[in-house]
């Protein structure tokens, strides 16, 4: 036999021991799943589709072809994973746990309220980068990780989406821009179990052409048998050895709802396990592994007799890998060393010339977008900064400020700004700075939930002794919202940002910051650079701005500030935005009138300033060019301490209704709103001066 076959034929029976070790560590995942969900709380587990994952992840993490960092699973520059079928993450669990990214004792009493196991994954878990759960946004997330690999260490990324998943519109915002960015280093599995919630036997309307809708987009395609290794691997192979084309690669994996299961009860969406039902499904799979093993036992000891030695000890070398030991008899498994301790922490401070920072004088009007895109040229020295914005570059200033010092840190995913939003999040789990923007009332509500969530879950690993994440680990992600309040004209009520602060202000975590001021801008914008502010919702004026506060002005969240008047007075003006200059010249037509009046920005609600406000004698006049944001977080604080009388002294003029119902604005000028909704100076005057005489 010539030398070249003998190696074909070596490798082909490592190959073959390859599948039959992962066919042993499949029956020991399942085991650990199974086991998860007759210890769980409630004995919950959304059996169908974890048990049908298995097989893709199995081979994923034990096929050798993800790197993934067991001392430091938050270092950048290996592989990612992102489990968007987040529904299957008892599956998940089990290979973290065996692989050593947790305790084994985190499998049992799960969804609990002291457990850190929940119904679908998220960062408490140490790992977990991204909260998954709501379907599609995963391998939109993963992307945006791959293009954050494209342009440093060219890391992959894997993701796991299910076939159902792709109905969600958000899958195809990614899949249609990935092969745009050139992403050959991202890899999807499409779990094609042909099943889903309320029809676990077949999908809700047919999905047949998977492959070829993907390919279609530009994608490197594989339909494959989804309950074989060898299939399986055999294309993870193809995208591990593929050209660097550009060609982001989607493996379909053929199976059923619940696959490897011997119970028909086990293939629904999610069950309860029952103790006898346990105990005989965990007998079958048992003896199935005997059988797996007995397999592979017998093929090492035909190896043996043959005298491939060599292959055998490859062999030995791959169980390891995968945690496993190759005695005479038998193949146990090795229990890991699970990470321990908090992974290093990181520097999230932007580095800067603050000399370089603009400065704007009283008798300027500057844009918004004007203003962040001269900042960003600044702040984008440090590689850390990054924007996506989608099809609004020209209205955010985002674009244009960075591109100037590194086009690959601008962004611009095109119309999706679900996309957008996950990408921003992917980025911003990097530990960059990472801004994305829209029209105020576009942000997805799902997605932003999702990702304070994400938030959430850092914020609680960062803080407990416990926990994976060290300082710095958090989200630095800003919303940068364009065309908040009364800026309209051309634009019509669905793109009118006057309810957005109402919608977003329920999301926990969520910093709402409304504009008045360049200099104000600027200070925002250095108080984000300082790393470590979280989530930020920033609405930004569209059309010029005056001046209100001097260059080089601190930003405190949670803090007014007053530009005209001296303390309380007689009247106090309240407001944010473009609204704080309304207040202002209203305040000067008072004045005329010896009526001693001051106007207080309240560009983040002020729980302190605003209760010594209204404890004072003198009147308080909440004008909000939006329905009522500031108004709305004051029945809250009302609520909060009980303090009605709070009340006795406060006037609010608003976007509401004549009834005060919550309203959207139609188009029209900025004066002719203004008039509409008696918020001009003369308007907001007569609104003091009637109720002082009240």
């Amino acid at each position: 036999m010539k030398t070249s076959d003998m190696f074909q034929t070596d490798r082909k029976l490592l190959k073959k021991g390859i599948y039959k070790l992962l066919e042993i560590k499949d029956s020991d995942i399942r085991l650990l799943t199974l086991m998860q969900g007759v210890k769980a709380v409630d004995r919950g587990i959304h059996s169908g589709g974890a048990l049908s994952a298995i097989l893709p992840l199995t081979a994923v993490y034990y096929g050798g072809y993800i790197d993934y960092d067991l001392k430091d699973p938050s270092r950048v520059g290996q592989d990612m994973f992102i489990l968007s079928k987040g529904h299957a993450v008892a599956a998940m669990a089990s290979v973290y746990t065996d692989l050593g990214f947790f305790k084994s004792e985190l499998l049992e009493n799960s969804r609990s309220v002291e457990s850190l196991l929940n119904g679908h994954p998220g960062p408490l878990l140490p790992g977990v980068h991204i909260a998954t759960g709501p379907l599609g946004q995963g391998i939109a997330a993963a992307q945006g990780l791959a293009m954050a690999g494209k342009s440093q260490s060219n890391f992959n990324v894997f993701a796991i989406t299910g076939d159902g998943e792709l109905q969600e519109g958000v899958v195809w915002e990614a899949i249609m821009h990935a092969p745009q960015a050139r992403l050959d280093n991202l890899c999807m599995l499409v779990d094609k179990n042909e099943g889903q919630l309320d029809n676990h036997t077949k999908l809700l309307f047919s999905m047949d052409n998977i492959p070829g809708q993907i390919e279609s987009f530009g994608w490197r395609t594989f339909e494959v048998d989804g309950t074989s290794y060898s299939s399986v691997c055999a294309a993870l192979d193809q995208f591990q050895n593929a050209p660097k084309d550009g060609r982001p690669t989607a493996i379909i994996c053929n199976s059923t709802k619940g696959f490897g299961s011997f119970s028909s009860d086990l293939n629904r969406h999610k069950i309860t396990l029952g103790e006898d039902e346990y105990l005989n499904e965990k007998t079958l799979q048992e003896n199935r592994r005997d059988v797996r093993m007995n397999s592979f036992l017998q093929f090492a000891e035909e190896l043996k007799q043959a005298g491939k030695d060599d292959v055998l000890n490859e062999l030995k070398n791959r169980a390891r890998y995968m945690n496993l030991e190759i005695k005479k008899d038998f193949v146990s498994g090795i229990t890991a060393v699970p990470f321990a301790g908090k992974v290093p922490a990181r520097n999230k401070k932007i580095n800067y010339n603050p000399a370089d920072i603009p400065a704007y004088t009283a008798d300027e009007k500057v844009a918004a977008s004007d203003v962040i895109k001269s900042c960003m040229k600044v702040f984008a020295k440090d590689n850390r900064v990054v924007s996506v914005d989608s099809d609004l570059g020209s209205t955010s200033g985002l674009e244009a400020g960075i591109s100037s010092i590194d086009e690959s840190r601008a962004i611009n995913i095109g119309i999706a700004e679900s996309n957008m939003m996950c990408v921003g999040e992917s980025y911003a789990a990097l530990g960059y700075n990472a801004w994305v923007s829209t029209f105020c009332p576009f942000f997805d509500w799902k997605v932003l939930r999702r990702i304070a969530i994400s938030q959430q879950e850092r914020v609680e690993a960062i803080a407990s002794p416990d926990g994976w994440l060290s300082k710095g680990h958090g989200l630095d992600l800003t919303f940068l919202a364009t065309a908040p309040n009364f800026e309209t004209k051309t634009n019509g009520a669905t793109h009118m940002g006057n309810d957005d602060t109402i919608v977003y202000g329920g999301i926990g975590g969520l910093n709402i910051i409304d504009v008045s001021c360049p200099n104000q801008q600027v200070a925002i914008m250095k108080w984000i650079m300082e790393g470590n502010k979280g989530l930020n919702y920033v609405r930004i004026m569209r059309a010029a701005s005056g001046v209100l506060y001097p260059a080089g002005i601190d930003f405190e969240y949670g803090k007014a500030y007053q530009p005209y008047g001296n303390g309380a007075s007689d009247v106090n003006f309240v407001s944010s935005g473009r609204g704080v200059h309304e207040a202002i010249a209203a305040a000067e037509l008072l004045k005329k009138k010896d009526i001693e009046v001051s106007v207080y920005d309240m560009p983040s609600f002020d729980e302190k300033t605003i209760t010594e406000l209204l404890s004072s004698k003198g009147l308080t006049v909440i004008a909000e060019q939006n329905n009522g944001f500031i108004y709305e977080q004051l029945g809250r604080l009302i609520l909060k301490t009980g303090d009605t009388g709070l009340l006795k002294n406060c006037v609010a003029v608003n976007a509401n209704d004549k009834e005060g119902n919550f309203h959207y604005i139609h188009s029209a000028t900025y004066d002719q709103l203004l008039d509409k909704y008696q918020l001009t100076p003369k308007d907001l005057a007569t609104t003091a001066e009637n109720n002082l005489k009240g």
